[in-house]
C-alpha cells in the first residue's frame, strides 16, 4: 500500500516545518529524508518519532525500491537533472517541488504525458515565491476581464531567518540573466538592474525593488496567458538593496564565481540579522474590467518566510495525499487557489486587495 510522504531536504530549515506538520497528522507515515542520516535521525527524535529518517542522495542514482510505498514526495532541494522525478513518475507517485528554479521546473513540465499516463500528479511552484505569488496573481486576474501586465514585487526582511539553501539560491543569482516575457516577446533581463519604487504598505513604505530570476514571472506568462510578467526583490533595507545593486553595476558580483568569495558571502549572509522579520509580497496587475482601464493590486505581509513557504506546502501535500487531482505536470495556480490557503493565511498573514485604488477586501 502506498501511504509513504517522502520529505527530501525534511531536516532542512523548510522541510522540518513540513514534516512537523505533516508529521502531526499522519504520524509514523512521514519520512525526512536526506543525505546525512544522523541528522535525520535527530530530527526523528525531536518529534518523538512521529517524522522517520531516511538516508537517500538524489545526486546519485536512487533505488527506485525506495518508491514503491511512497505516495508523495516532496521536494525541497534543488535538483539539476529530472531524472529523479522521472522515477516518482514511473512509479505513480505524486510529487511537490519547492524550488523556485525556472529552467529546471521547465524540465519538469515536459514529463506531463509520463506522469499522466501513470496516474501521477506533480505540482509545482509551491511556497512564498513562487507559489503564493502565484495565487495573488490569479487572484488579480479573477478580477479583470483581461489582463495585460503583472508585475510581482518581494521584499525580505534581513531581520528573518533565512534557510542556507535560500541564501545560496539568493547568492548565486545576484548576477544572472534570465529570459521574462514582454509584450509576448521573449527577452533577456539582468538581476538586479530595471529598479522601480513599489508601495509595500503603511507598516514597511515604499522600497526601490530589483528584477530577480524567480520562476513565477516565467510560469505565469504561459499559465495564466498574460502578456507581460516580472518579478523584483528588495531588502527592507534601502542600505543593504542600493549596495547589492551597486555591486551590480560595477561588475563586482563577478567575484562571487570564486568558491572562496561565495561561500564568504553565504556566510555573511547569515549572519546578517539587522532589520525586521517581515516580508511583503505585492502584485500589481494593469488591464481590463467592462472595456475600461483597470488597476488590481494584492499586498501580503506576514513573518518568518521559511514557515510561510512550509505552511503553502503542507496545504498542497495534504490535498494531494487526501484527494484526487487531475493527473500531469502542474503549477499551483493551476489546480489551487487563494482561498484554498485561508484557513491558516489569513492568521499568519495579512491580505489586502485593492480594485482602481479602492479597498475591496
Amino acid at each position: 500500500m502506498k501511504n509513504k510522504i517522502l520529505v527530501v531536504g525534511g531536516y532542512g530549515h523548510v522541510g522540518q516545518t513540513i514534516c512537523k506538520e505533516l508529521g502531526d497528522k499522519y504520524p509514523g507515515h512521514v519520512y525526512a529524508a536526506g543525505r546525512n542520516l544522523e541528522r535525520a535521525e535527530q530530527f526523528s527524535r525531536e518529534t518523538d518519532g512521529k517524522v522517520k529518517s531516511m538516508q537517500l542522495d538524489i545526486r546519485k542514482a536512487v533505488n527506485t525500491d525506495v518508491l514503491d510505498q511512497v505516495k508523495l514526495v516532496i521536494m525541497c532541494l534543488d535538483q539539476t537533472d529530472t531524472a529523479f522525478v522521472r522515477s516518482c513518475f514511473q512509479h505513480g507517485t505524486h510529487y511537490m517541488d519547492v524550488s523556485a528554479s525556472g529552467p529546471f521546473l521547465d524540465q519538469v513540465e515536459k514529463w506531463h504525458t509520463e506522469a499522466n499516463g501513470n496516474l501521477a500528479t506533480a505540482v509545482l511552484s509551491v511556497g512564498l515565491s513562487p507559489g503564493l505569488t502565484n495565487l495573488l496573481a490569479l487572484q488579480a486576474q479573477q478580477l479583470l476581464d483581461q489582463v495585460h501586465v503583472i508585475e510581482l514585487s518581494i521584499m525580505l526582511g534581513l531581520g528573518d531567518q533565512h534557510g542556507k539553501a535560500a541564501i545560496e539560491w539568493t547568492i548565486d543569482n545576484l548576477s544572472a540573466s534570465f529570459q521574462v516575457t514582454e509584450n509576448n516577446r521573449k527577452v533577456i533581463v539582468d538581476s538586479f538592474t530595471d529598479g522601480k519604487i513599489v508601495d509595500f504598505g503603511a507598516d514597511l513604505g515604499h522600497k526601490k525593488a530589483y528584477r530577480y530570476p524567480f520562476s513565477d514571472q516565467q510560469t505565469l506568462a504561459r499559465t495564466l496567458r498574460v502578456p507581460s510578467v516580472s518579478t523584483r526583490l528588495c531588502f527592507d533595507s534601502t542600505v543593504a538593496t542600493s549596495f547589492i545593486a551597486g555591486l551590480r553595476t560595477t561588475g563586482a558580483f563577478r567575484i562571487l564565481k570564486a568558491n572562496w568569495a561565495r561561500k564568504l558571502a553565504v556566510r555573511s549572509f547569515s549572519r546578517l540579522h539587522f532589520g525586521v522579520d517581515k516580508f511583503a509580497v505585492k502584485i500589481d496587475a494593469r488591464g481590463e474590467k467592462g472595456g475600461r482601464n483597470t488597476t488590481v493590486a494584492c499586498l501580503l505581509q506576514g513573518k518568518d518566510q521559511s514557515k510561510i513557504t512550509g505552511k503553502v506546502a503542507v496545504t498542497v501535500a495534504d490535498a494531494l495525499y487526501q484527494k484526487a487531482f487531475p493527473h500531469g505536470v502542474y503549477h499551483i495556480e493551476q489546480l489551487f487557489d487563494l482561498a484554498s490557503m485561508q484557513d491558516w493565511l489569513w492568521k499568519e498573514a495579512s491580505v489586502e486587495i485593492w480594485k482602481d485604488g479602492s479597498v475591496i477586501t
